[in-house]
Parts: structure tokens; sequence; C-alpha cells
């Protein structure tokens, strides 16, 4: 399955090359890359692909080469904390409860064990940044949840993420966003790698 971007209102500001084309037959993608490299922006672009949206000034084919992509459900780590929707739960006591006491790396945890596998088998699942608010640890926890999600259940599975624990296992298939030109990289003045920059 490959998505050609013909033209993005987004990543054509950020000077990548079109038409893009972006590899998505592998079920378990990590999209890499510094912030503002466009890594959310693909995220969300593939979201309206498989969803065969219109998005004003953003054209693209997809073709799915047979592949069958089933329900397509988007998570932003960010924007969808349980924790910040705490109205959505007003009517079951016990989740209230823990969304109350429970860290926000023990909600996302919960995500993964729960809601996730609850998904309908062959969901294409995009995650947008799944590792925030994760120890190591837990972060090795959910790639194995991810892991399986695939293997068991038939999930396909795109993250944006920063995470070194995903990025690197031999299993996930990395598209990393800054081997493209792109203009929208730090400025020479944050410093140098490591180095502060407070004054």
């Amino acid at each position: 399955m490959f998505l050609k971007i013909l033209a993005h209102p987004v990543l054509s500001n950020l000077n990548f090359h079109m038409p893009m084309i972006v590899d998505l037959r592998n079920p378990l993608i990590m999209l890499a890359g510094e912030n503002g490299s466009g890594k959310s922006t693909l995220l969300h672009s593939i979201y309206y692909a498989l969803r065969d949206e219109d998005v004003d000034g953003y054209v693209y084919k997809l073709d799915r080469g047979g592949a069958k992509t089933g329900k397509v459900f988007l998570f932003d780590a960010e924007q969808h904390n349980p924790r910040m929707q705490l109205d959505a739960f007003k009517d079951q006591p016990d989740m209230m409860e823990f969304l109350q006491l429970a860290s926000h790396g023990q909600v996302m945890l919960a995500m993964f064990q729960t809601n996730f596998p609850s998904l309908a088998r062959g969901t294409t699942l995009l995650l947008d940044e799944p590792e925030m608010a994760l120890s190591v640890s837990n972060q090795r926890r959910i790639l194995k949840m991810l892991k399986e999600l695939v293997a068991d259940r038939g999930f396909r599975i795109i993250c944006a993420t920063h995470s070194p624990i995903l990025i690197d296992d031999s299993e996930t298939y990395v598209i990393n966003l800054d081997r493209h030109v792109n203009r929208n990289v730090p400025l020479e003045s944050f410093g140098a790698e490591g180095a502060s920059t407070i004054q």
C-alpha cells in the first residue's frame, strides 16, 4: 500500500518535494524526525487518505494494492488524554476514580491494555506520540502490546514518535522525515545539541 501526496498545504510549506511517496506496506510503522519535521501532519494525512476524506489543499492518491485497512482509529496522546475529559466518565464511577488517582503514564498504559485491544480486528491504529508520559520500561511494554495487536488481531499500526525504543526495534519500519529537505528545523540560536542556552 502506497500513499502518493501530490500537494499538501503544510508539507509543501516545509519544503518537502512533491509528489511525496509513503510506503505503508509494513504493518508496524514508525514516523521519526525532529520537532516540526511533519510527523503529526503526515500521520493525520494518512488518516484522511485511509478514510477517503477531502481536505482543502491536500491532493493525494492511495494505492491500497489489495491491502485491507479495516476501521481507522486515530489517537493523539496529547489531545485525547482521558484525564482531561472526565465529564465523559461521569456515569462510570470506577473509571472516574481511576482517572483521578492514576498518573498520566498509568492512564496511557490502561489505554493499551484495555481500550485498543477492544477495537475491531483488522483496525488501522494511528498513534501520535504514544510514548508520552511513559517510562523506558513502559515504552518496552507498549511496543510488545503493539506487536501483539499486529500478530494476534491483524492491526496495522502507524506511530509518530520520538522514542528510540519504538524506532530502533528490528520489527518496526521507520520513515525518518529528517532525511527529506525541510526548512522547519531548530534555529542555531537554540544552541548546540546538549548545550544549555539559558543565560
